[in-house]
């Protein structure tokens, strides 16, 4: 048996099923883990995202070490620490003699440039074995995708459905005779339900010691790790996936669009950051939800929605992703070319739905997607913020942030950079969403019902303002016919102080041109 070097990401923390430890041999082989400054610092990571991936590959080494495996862990503080994966496989290998290095591909685009470059110059055989941890891999994206002019989530998901036999009646048609049950989905939280208790975990020796590391090595990264209750190991995540599915799956469906002030998790699961980090299996929880509903303890609208974020947006995503990058990260539709308002790091802002979206993801790393699409992605876009800017935003403060996922979902949900390769058209709106969807707007410092003016809301003129200055692109799309007949029936005056009063709106917030 060739004597193996086999090296492990901070992403990959999945006990028994990562494909680069398929063929362990104990008795020969290495796993390397490494903290390095390339992967902690390519953008200011959330000090948590930071301290998550630090517990859960310091966790993962212990219990391979408990199954005898031979484990080389280089720390972020080790003398020799070259500071990048690369460099720490070539020094493991001028260390000791191996026959080859072996690696689960990685999730992002940068790493994957780098390692094909070592493979194609390495004296050592260096195999870059594929994740096949995700439910389609980039090649049968691309056989999907092929030949087709645009490229939707809704059949892609539906193929998948059918591929893995979920929501499937005994027809083989889709349970309760739709394939989506979004419309049931949409509804704002009333005054007085109280959304359900979650089960967090406290931090485990080895989270407390990286939580030190952490705060200590990175004290200008964005956040706190103060009240970090992430799951790091598959034991703490089957806790919080049990009690989901338990207690709160049976509410996910009619509220899982509502925002309230002070409630940063209401009927979601919070599971993104231990799923993205390895510790979930993505097809094990969808079976896991369509049995709650089968055994009659979860609604169809529920379970359906649940399914339809994994199985369909996160699977969508990644596909996107690996079949159109590097270019993809490049494109900017709408020419936005302003800089990101200095509150989206501060949360200093009268604004509350804004105020509130950053001061949670100061907090925890997290805010649920509609705050991240309807709030903070949105009114990014509104106010024409490079996609650079905004990505980077997005990278640094979410502890679930990794370019597979983040990218497709900022570049082509939030902010409509890509043209309309994800999504058929922007979602933009106005303050009236955001009224509609939250209590965020009755306290606010701003005024949901004007247009103009100092006490106005800022989503409104902004909003009014993109549409006409992207009419040229957006205009014929018919899914936005009703807001552009509305802008067509204003009068050239009140157009005029649109743009007047948008301009103001980004000047004080600090929107300016880069």
């Amino acid at each position: 048996m060739p004597k193996t070097l086999r090296l492990v990401l901070g992403d990959q923390i999945s006990d028994g099923r990562l494909s680069s430890l398929r063929d362990l041999d104990s008795a020969t082989d290495t796993v390397l883990f490494a903290e390095v400054r390339a992967e902690t610092d390519y953008v200011r990571h959330h000090k948590q995202k930071i301290a998550l991936v630090f517990a859960g590959m310091r966790g993962f080494a212990e219990r391979l070490r408990a199954q005898g495996v031979g484990v080389r862990y280089v720390g972020l503080e080790d003398a020799d620490n070259t500071g990048s994966l690369i460099g720490e496989v070539r020094r493991a290998l001028a260390e000791a003699p191996f026959d080859r290095v072996v690696v689960t591909a990685p999730g992002e685009y940068r790493l994957m440039d780098a390692f094909e470059a070592f493979a194609a110059a390495s004296n050592v055989p260096f195999q870059i074995r594929e994740d096949d941890r995700y439910l389609c891999n980039a090649s049968d994206f691309a056989a999907w995708a092929h030949g087709k002019s645009v490229l939707r989530m809704e059949l892609f998901y539906r193929v998948m459905r059918v591929r893995y036999g979920l929501l499937l009646d005994a027809d083989g048609k889709p349970e309760g005779g739709a394939w989506n049950f979004d419309k049931e989905n949409r509804k704002a939280m009333p005054k007085r339900l109280t959304p359900p208790p979650h089960r967090f975990v406290p931090p485990n020796a080895i989270t407390l010691a990286a939580i030190a590391d952490v705060e200590r090595l990175f004290a200008e990264h964005f956040g706190s790790c103060a009240g970090f209750f992430y799951a790091t190991t598959p034991a703490e995540a089957e806790g919080v996936v049990a009690d989901f599915l338990a207690t709160i799956l049976p509410g996910f469906g009619e509220y899982q669009d509502a925002m309230v002030r002070g409630e940063p998790w209401m009927w979601h699961a919070v599971i993104s950051a231990a799923m993205n980090l390895g510790l979930i299996d993505p097809l094990a929880i969808c079976r896991r939800a369509e049995a709650e509903y089968r055994a009659g303890r979860a609604p169809l609208n529920a379970v359906e929605g649940f399914i339809r974020q994994i199985l369909g947006w996160r699977e969508f995503m990644r596909g996107i992703y690996w079949l159109k990058m590097p270019a993809f990260k490049a494109l900017n539709a709408l020419e936005a070319n302003r800089k990101l308002p200095w509150f989206y790091w501060s949360g200093e802002t009268a604004m509350a739905c804004i105020k509130d979206a950053v001061t949670t993801t100061q907090a925890h790393a997290y805010a649920h997607h509609i705050q991240r699409l309807m709030v903070t992605g949105n009114f990014a876009m509104l106010l024409g913020v490079h996609p650079d800017e905004i990505n980077d935003w997005y990278m640094v403060v979410y502890a679930d942030a990794y370019e597979w996922v983040e990218l497709p979902n900022t570049h082509g949900m939030a902010t409509f950079a890509d043209g309309g390769i994800i999504g058929s058209k922007p979602y933009a709106a106005s303050g009236a969403y955001i009224n509609r969807m939250s209590d965020y707007c009755g306290p606010c410092r701003y005024d949901v019902k004007q247009r103009i003016g100092p006490d106005a809301c800022p989503f409104n003129a902004l909003y009014w303002d993109f549409l006409a200055r992207n009419q040229a692109l957006l205009g014929r799309n018919i899914r936005m016919a009703m807001p552009y007949k509305t802008l067509e029936r204003m009068t050239p005056e009140d157009r005029a102080a649109i743009a007047t009063e948008a301009e103001r709106v980004k000047t004080e917030f600090g929107a300016v041109p880069r």
